[in-house]
């Protein structure tokens, strides 16, 4: 079974897939909306997973590093019932605090310029929010 990885901000959706047998996350692509139409994405994802006939989607859940939720996680929760109102699809949230942090340092140990940093960054971030969800069904 294929699943969806994402990663969710105000205005970019980072998307990782994984393989047909739920083993590997790789980047997929980073869909951007205008800020804060979290339909318009939702939509978007609902499409792509009729296309690619997955059922199962992981999405990022922001947590401060104490373990306190915020706003941004109460928008990931506003998004996951958003996906899930369609009937089709499963989401389960994934815990996603210092994604962004080892992607960073993943691209710029690989030498990876700035603005391609900047432009990979959220469906890197994607792909390990999926590893990680994939990496624990594993076991």
């Amino acid at each position: 079974m294929k699943y969806l990885g994402l990663d969710l901000g105000s205005k970019t959706l980072g998307i990782a897939i994984s393989d047909e047998l739920g083993f590997l996350a790789r980047a997929l692509e980073t869909y951007r909306f205008a800020e804060d139409h979290y339909s318009i994405a939702a939509n978007y994802i609902i499409d792509l997973c009729k296309r690619e006939q997955i059922q199962q989607v992981v999405l990022g859940l922001p947590k401060h590093m104490n373990g306190d939720q915020g706003i941004r996680a109460q928008i990931s929760y506003d998004f996951k019932r958003l996906l899930e109102a369609n009937g089709s699809i499963r989401v389960i949230l994934e815990d996603e605090r210092l994604t962004t942090v080892l992607v960073d340092k993943a691209m710029i140990a690989g030498n990876v310029r700035r603005e391609n940093r900047k432009k990979k960054k959220d469906e890197m971030a994607a792909v390990i929010i999926l590893q990680n969800y994939l990496d624990k069904m594993k076991f």
